[in-house]
């Protein structure tokens, strides 16, 4: 699949995640505004080898190996000055901050793990047998990465029901928060088994 497909199909997944829509501006470039974030994304995602796409090009996921040390990229994630012109605008830009604090403080403060910064399945992909398993599948390969590496995996989502997915998935629920949009955030790790000798 290519760059431009994926793209596209992140940018039409964004506009399902409360987070995105919440801090996308609302004005006459929307639909553009949603684009360049999933441009920055899957670029980002590229140059950090953490882009994971499943065989059909219907599950997209951005799972990042990174630590509290790693300044670059939340710096990169949240103060890039041409996401706030571009996305959120200022205002939105300077909400969507005060929230990544908090988020950010529930991840270590010590050594690595892995982040799951974006996971979705296009709607035309769901709840089908075959394509049922996209998510499935996507979640082994997450797992596998887990266990090569010996890291945890964090997540956190506005949505119950991808909460409760996550938990059935082998996740553990750390936190509920009550975010200012009213919505209940939910924190997941995910520990890995040990390797085999």
């Amino acid at each position: 699949m290519n760059k431009e497909q994926i793209i596209e199909n992140v940018s039409t997944l964004l506009q399902e995640i409360p987070t995105s829509m919440e801090i996308v501006k609302d004005d006459h470039k929307r639909e553009k505004r949603f684009r360049y974030l999933a441009k920055y994304m899957v670029e980002k995602a590229i140059e950090k080898d953490a882009l994971i796409v499943s065989e059909n090009g219907k599950g997209i996921a951005i799972l990042f190996q990174t630590n509290s040390k790693d300044k670059n990229f939340w710096k990169d994630t949240i103060m890039d000055i041409k996401l706030a012109l571009n996305v959120t605008g200022i205002t939105k830009g300077l909400k969507a901050m005060k929230v990544q604090s908090y988020v950010k403080n529930q991840r270590p403060k010590e050594g690595d793990y892995l982040y799951c910064w974006f996971w979705g399945v296009l709607s035309d992909a769901r709840g089908k047998s075959d394509e049922a398993r996209i998510a499935y599948d996507m979640k082994d390969q997450f797992f596998e990465i887990a266990k090569e590496k010996q890291l945890p995996i964090y997540a956190e989502t506005r949505i119950r029901r991808i909460s409760l997915a996550y938990q059935r998935y082998g996740f553990k629920l750390f936190n509920e928060w009550d975010h200012p949009s009213g919505d209940k955030m939910y924190f997941l790790k995910y520990l890995p088994p040990a390797k085999e000798e």
